[in-house]
């Protein structure tokens, strides 16, 4: 949903409507945190919705706890795609690659520190803070993401399906474990 932060925020530097920067990286948040909301029940249930599907007990229970311990990366992504998406069109690949290092640990704070603490952005027309247009013309921002998102979704099914049909056969961890290698 926030893939098309990189096409508008890269035309925007491009065109020299710099001002636009941050307004776009506040859309993409904006959607991206509102489909955080909307999808958050899918991990919440995941293990009834497998066992649903007719995955094994065993595999849903696992599944399940694994959603539930990613639902903050979920909110977390939400806030930092958008912002690397931000700084890579403004050609800030050393300040990503620093950031990057130590995203494990505390990954927003971080960003923020190099980039607005230490001054390290030498674009700083991009972000003007918060702005309400980030409001306006959301909806073409919604649907160049939802045509992104249908595209890299179909390619992760893709793969999780055949990884879910799979634990059907006979001897489930060997040929989950197979696939998923």
């Amino acid at each position: 949903m926030g893939s098309a932060l990189e096409t508008l925020c890269g035309q925007a530097f491009g065109g020299g409507r710099v001002y636009l920067l941050g307004v776009y990286m506040q859309r993409s948040w904006i959607i991206l945190f509102v489909s955080c909301i909307i999808i958050l029940p899918v991990y919440i249930f995941a293990t009834p919705v497998l066992k649903l599907l007719g995955q094994e007990d065993e595999i849903a229970d696992l599944a399940g706890k694994f959603t539930l311990q990613i639902i903050p990366q979920l909110f977390s992504l939400a806030i930092t795609f958008p912002t690397q998406k931000f700084l890579q069109a403004q050609s800030k690949v050393s300040v990503l690659a620093w950031i990057g290092f130590v995203a494990l640990i505390v990954h927003i704070g971080l960003l923020w520190l190099f980039i607005f603490g230490f001054g390290w952005g030498w674009c700083k027309d991009g972000w003007k803070g918060l702005s309400w247009l980030a409001f306006r013309e959301i909806w073409a921002f919604v649907r160049l993401s939802l045509a992104s998102a249908v595209m890299l979704c179909l390619e992760i099914w893709y793969m999780m399906s055949i990884i879910i049909l799979a634990g059907h056969p006979d001897n489930v961890v060997i040929a989950v474990g197979s696939l998923s290698i």
